[in-house]
């Protein structure tokens, strides 16, 4: 059920002027790091302010728990497998559509801003690298938009209201920005938040190392609240606020242990806020699943365009504007890829290499681990305090049971189930249990059925 949701409004079915669309990404930002998803020792009141003027969703998860391959699903509305995003930092492949193409084709102006979105290559090429792209046209991301300006985000609103001001008055617009925070490496001083007050959830120990790497990382999303406030001040500045649909979101989960790489939770769960004034209640709050997937034919749908039939992802609109003919998912898909681009060597751990697939309903989360022996290690932060305090709770036999299975069990299970409403920390695997055996099932029914539509690489997870 939604809370604070009344009947769709009549203007949305007879609307003549399609939106504008901003959408918003921060980096790396879990659920639920933000004041208005109660995390009330930090402080995000830009933000906060937002919730209270849209929807606040409290089940979107990106598509996979990197920042490529997520974003490569949130702009065209497909798995990044089914995109052939298989292999971190590839140029998304001429021939898939992406959302700001298919708003041109109902007039819109469109472009991009703020950190490196990701979908053009590797950021710094080698010179090979970069010859094979000029040899075969990889790089397309200058034909595919109007405006691309790739800059530090503390220009982001500035870039937005340049953008604005040279946009054709007589057209719709889209806009992307794009923060770096709260990305590894986590800036002291930042924000401030007190290591002492932070809440650990259940799968991080509790350590001073851990404390202090959170709190830098509370700090960074205090600081992107600042930006994004900036940001809607340069949308209410220009008068667009109105006519405009902003959706703010994380890319992907946090860079800890369990977060970014993995198919936990924390490497999935990222808020994700919309609000359209006239059209979205203000305030309301919605448990429905939503997957990044839905993003792009989200924004096709308010254009009054119609989405590919390629397309695996389905637009919540309906949902935003509490329309009756809502039908919720069932399930979310993720995908967890190669991370980064250094070569495969005998050292190399799961930070770098790890192939995996995942379903997840409202209450059950499967997990398919494909490389099970490889060496966990948490993807951009393995270097820091809180890991390397964990690893030396390791090696002194101080860990708890449950982290020290979580983290250094060899070889991985190949199959995880989690009872999320009683295990929100995915710590307790039931697959295999007889008492989960039908729950088990389904889930890898979905998740075979979504490998197969997808054309996943992938070994199946059924023999049949």
């Amino acid at each position: 059920m939604l809370a604070g949701m009344a009947a769709a409004p009549a203007v949305l079915q007879n609307r003549n002027t399609p939106p504008n669309i901003l959408l918003i990404l921060s980096d790396d930002h879990s659920a639920p790091y933000l004041g208005c998803y109660g995390a009330g020792y930090l402080k995000s009141p830009r933000i906060d302010r937002f919730a209270q003027e849209g929807m606040r969703c409290d089940r979107a998860f990106t598509a996979a728990p990197q920042c490529v391959p997520s974003r490569a699903s949130i702009l065209t509305g497909r798995s990044p497998v089914a995109a052939r995003m298989g292999r971190f930092s590839s140029p998304l492949p001429a021939d898939v559509v992406s959302a700001p193409e298919l708003l041109r084709t109902q007039g819109y102006h469109t472009g991009v801003c703020g950190r490196y979105f990701h979908l053009n290559g590797v950021i710094k090429a080698q010179p090979h690298t970069q010859s094979v792209y000029d040899k075969y046209g990889l790089q397309t991301w200058a034909k595919r938009i109007d405006y691309m300006d790739v800059s530090p985000q503390q220009g982001t609103a500035a870039k937005l209201d340049q953008f604005i001001e040279k946009a054709p008055q007589d057209r719709p617009w889209f806009f992307w920005i794009n923060y770096s925070d709260p990305h590894h490496v986590w800036d002291a001083g930042a924000g401030n938040v007190d290591p002492a007050k932070v809440q650990l959830p259940p799968h991080l120990p509790d350590l001073p190392g851990v404390r202090g790497d959170l709190a830098r990382y509370c700090g960074e999303v205090e600081r992107m609240d600042g930006f994004f406030g900036q940001a809607m001040d340069v949308l209410k500045g220009r008068g667009a606020e109105e006519n405009t649909l902003v959706l703010f979101m994380g890319d992907n989960g946090m860079a800890f242990p369990h977060g970014k790489g993995s198919l936990y939770d924390p490497g999935m769960h990222v808020p994700l806020i919309a609000r359209w004034p006239g059209y979205i209640r203000g305030g309301s709050t919605t448990p429905s699943l939503i997957s990044g997937e839905d993003i792009t034919p989200t924004f096709l749908d308010a254009a009054g365009v119609a989405a590919p039939k390629e397309m695996t992802g389905r637009s919540f609109l309906p949902l935003l504007t509490g329309a009756a003919s809502y039908q919720p998912r069932k399930y979310i898909f993720g995908a967890r890829i190669p991370h980064g681009n250094s070569p495969f060597t005998p050292t190399t751990r799961a930070s770098t290499f790890d192939l995996g697939r995942c379903a997840r309903n409202e209450r059950w989360k499967l997990i398919y681990n494909c490389t099970p022996q490889m060496e966990y290690w948490p993807v951009d932060s393995g270097n820091g305090p809180g890991w390397q305090e964990t690893l030396a709770a390791h090696r002194a036999g101080a860990l708890k049971p449950e982290h020290e299975k979580a983290y250094f069990q060899r070889p991985r299970p190949v199959l995880e189930l989690f009872d999320l409403q009683n295990d929100p920390g995915e710590l307790n695997n039931l697959a295999g249990s007889p008492e989960t055996a039908e729950v088990q099932r389904e889930l890898l029914l979905a998740l075979q059925e979504k490998m197969i539509i997808d054309f996943d690489y992938l070994p199946p997870p059924f023999a049949n």
